[in-house]
């Protein structure tokens, strides 16, 4: 370590200097003599003879702020340090590859995980023992951290034989775990289908749910994406219970304080079950997968609000995340000026100094502001002045709402401009490939389901410069970019997501380009990822650092599995004409881990959701490709008055060379088309008229098919006496399109209206 004589405002500067993550730039004027990750370390380690202290956290982490400024900026803590230690800092955002292997064994260790991470090593780099965050002192019964570090170096000076022992088994436990090799179905009765996956997650779903605040479980209460992203495929397969637990766990989240109900964007998690009181950091990674959640439940339920956290919600990741060449930036921290929250809270006597009276009492009321405030500090319990915005938390039943009045618009408006002149919070602004991809994707769903072309603007530019500031000359995927500097080869997510994204992107757009890239990702993970003995594909590729064990992500966490999202691109690239090598691979990394998904289903919500794709892939082409497509014919919003007739019908566009079958088929074997008509209103409904069948003749068999354009539609007739107000009309139909050559599964899909019913008079 060095004193940094050109600085008057440091007084220590240490290796860490010299490096691009706004993370390990945190660190780089503590007194600790700090290393990068990297062979010098090792190499001193090993000569000198001393453990090594691996530290592992990320810029945006409130606790890891504590732990630093309670023991890393401490002297004599350092000296410690320094003098028995040979200590590693690790961005886990950059090298995701060493936060998965000792994050697995803390949580051997302790049952738990978290950051920052802590661990012990040997100068080979085999751990003997770890946690998370130390407090500089011994209190309530967690040990100090400058006591564990004497103990732990006084044992690996005396007792080093034990410690080598400990070293032999958390590595030989880690390999085990690390391998994740194939578990398959056993016995008789056991889950085997996608559809019996996906009934056994929502039946755990339903067992967890918080009915009276939404989510799964108790505190701390993480946004819990993939779940909802699977509710909302139950739900358009027809569970009953599914579109319950989906609405009531967005509204409640987005009624909370976890939502920022100023700028838009959610926070990393709440620290309770009502969604109030959040950890303040905001997450790429989490907006786009919540982004996503509520643009797809929006189209599902038809539902405004929907819309509008959807929109809110990219409209902050473009407004605060978006690097000037067009990617997403990593967080915003949960710190500014010291103190966590500080830039998201604010006092009553704030709120009423910037805006006029009557915004001012409309703002305070909506959002629940207390004289006294309404935030407690998370970790001494202690209430302040300030106050969380929010607009309902618990059993209340206040509606989530689709539009702001203009009273509260101001007044947000005015808040979120005073917001932008306070000391900002810290920005880690690397550009991490695998994110990216979560958000071109999301974007690109966003765009398409609330008509905001300018997020599929957004996703296609992000796209272009993953492609290439993020790749090398060769073709190979780099992992980030900070800086203006791109390195860091890439892994299995950084390759998963964001193929996945480019489909998603290539599905908005119908544009070639982006399919045929996602592609070319896909071929580096048969190549270089791909498990060829166990299935699966291994987080790290062949041409990564060999480190003490090679992972496989196969569970859902705060990111999606990185094994289910390469399984999900390689599902929707067999989709494309002369693809279907990619659905073989898909297929038998779904098979490899078929008890995986029956026996944690909480867990393996990608995987499940992949095997549903696999299963109705003729359902899931995108709509530009797609043999069949279903429609409204008109308007998504009806109004009828009471005593009055309204038809209502629905368009099945046959695309050219594709038939389905008519309602009676000739042949006792085919699938009849059929459509239903359901609503909630107070009428009477049907009955359908189908149109005219045509006959054609195939491998010498006359047929009853439908081709072409074919319009179904069905009488709604309100009852004098009906009572006004708005009610749901679903539309759904099932068909089996077929070629000359091939019939395809069978297609359902529903399309949704909402009826509304004035009085008579």
């Amino acid at each position: 370590m060095t004193t940094d004589d050109s600085a008057t405002t440091h007084a220590f500067t240490n290796r860490l200097c010299q490096e691009r993550s706004p993370y390990l730039l945190q660190h780089a004027h503590n007194p600790v003599d700090w290393y990068p990750w990297g062979e010098v370390a090792f190499a001193r380690a090993r000569d000198e003879d001393k453990p090594i202290f691996l530290s592992i956290g990320y810029s945006a982490c409130h606790w890891c702020h504590v732990m630093e400024r309670e023991s890393f900026e401490n002297p004599a803590v350092a000296r410690i340090l320094n003098d028995r230690f040979v200590s590693i800092k690790v961005d886990r955002e950059e090298r995701p590859d060493v936060d998965e292997i000792y994050m697995t064994v803390v949580q051997m260790i302790s049952g738990s995980g978290g950051w920052p991470l802590s661990v012990f090593l040997l100068p080979d780099g085999r751990p003997f023992y770890g946690g998370t965050y130390f407090p500089p002192e011994t209190r309530q019964g967690r040990i100090g951290f400058s006591s564990l570090i004497t103990q732990l170096a006084d044992a690996y000076a005396a007792r080093r034989a034990e410690v080598e022992e400990s070293g032999n088994g958390m590595v030989g436990e880690l390999r085990k775990l690390a391998r994740q090799r194939p578990l398959p179905v056993e016995g008789e009765g056991q889950p085997t289908t996608a559809s019996d996956f996906l009934n056994l997650a929502v039946q755990d779903m339903k067992e967890r749910f918080d009915e009276a605040n939404g989510g799964f479980g108790g505190a701390p209460k993480f946004p819990p994406h993939h779940a909802l992203r699977l509710l909302t495929i139950a739900a358009r397969g027809g569970d009953s219970d599914a579109p319950r637990l989906l609405t009531r766990t967005l509204d409640q989240m987005a009624l909370g304080g976890i939502y920022d109900q100023i700028g838009g964007g959610f926070h990393r998690y709440a620290t309770d079950t009502v969604w109030l009181l959040p950890h303040f950091e905001k997450m790429l990674y989490d907006n786009a997968l919540l982004a996503r959640v509520y643009a797809e439940a929006y189209d599902l339920t038809g539902n405004p609000a929907y819309a509008r956290i959807a929109r809110e919600t990219c409209d902050w990741v473009l407004r605060d995340l978006l690097d000037e060449q067009g990617g997403f930036q990593a967080a915003l921290d949960a710190d500014s000026e010291g103190e966590e929250g500080k830039y998201y809270v604010w006092t009553e006597s704030e709120v009423r100094a910037i805006l006029p009276r009557s915004p001012a009492d409309r703002v305070t009321a909506a959002y629940q502001f207390r004289p006294g405030g309404n935030y407690h500090d998370e970790a001494t319990g202690q209430g302040t002045s300030a106050n969380i915005p929010f607009l309902s938390i618990g059993r209340s039943d206040t509606p989530l709402p689709a539009v702001l009045d203009d009273t509260l618009a101001i007044g947000r408006a005015a808040l979120l401009e005073a917001r932008y002149d306070r000391v900002p919070p810290g920005r880690d602004d690397k550009v991490i490939t695998a994110w990216n991809g979560l958000m071109i994707g999301a974007l690109a769903v966003c765009g398409t389901a609330v008509g905001e072309p300018r997020y599929t603007q957004a996703s296609r530019r992000a796209a272009e410069f993953c492609l290439s500031v993020l790749r090398t000359g060769d073709g190979m995927l780099l992992r980030r970019y900070a800086k203006g500097h791109a390195g860091i080869p890439a892994y299995l997510d950084d390759y998963a997501f964001l193929g996945d994204g480019l489909m998603d992107l290539h599905d908005a757009t119908g544009d070639p380009r982006w399919a045929t890239a996602a592609a070319e990702l896909a071929e580096t993970l048969l190549a270089d990822f791909r498990d060829p003995d166990d299935q699966g594909f291994f987080y790290t590729a062949t041409g990564h650092e060999t480190l003490i064990a090679r992972t496989k992500d196969m569970f859902d966490g705060a990111l999606p599995s990185s094994n289910g999202v390469a399984a999900r691109l390689l599902a929707r690239l067999a989709r494309q004409p002369g693809s279907e090598r990619f659905g073989v691979v898909a297929d038998a990394t779904l098979a490899a881990y078929a008890g995986l998904m029956a026996r944690a289903p909480q867990g393996a919500a990608t995987l499940i959701e992949t095997a549903i794709l696999r299963e109705t892939a003729a359902s899931a082409i995108p709509a530009h490709s797609r043999p069949v497509e279903w429609n409204l014919e008109g308007s998504a919003a009806e109004t009828v008055r009471a005593g009055e007739t309204l038809t209502l019908a629905g368009v099945l566009t046959i695309a050219p060379g594709y038939h389905v079958n008519a309602r009676v088929p000739t042949t006792t074997n085919a699938v009849p088309t059929t459509v239903t008509f359901a609503s909630d209103a107070p009428a009477a409904i049907g009955p359908a008229t189908y149109p005219l069948a045509q006959t054609c003749e195939i491998g010498g068999e006359v047929l009853s098919v439908y081709e072409g354009p074919a319009r179904f539609s069905v009488p709604v007739t309100i009852p004098h006496d009906a009572v006004a107000g708005k009610y749901a009309v679903a539309l759904t139909v099932r068909c089996q399109p077929c070629s000359e050559s091939e019939c395809l599964p069978t297609f359902e899909s529903t399309v949704r209206l909402t009826l509304t019913i004035r009085g008579s008079g």
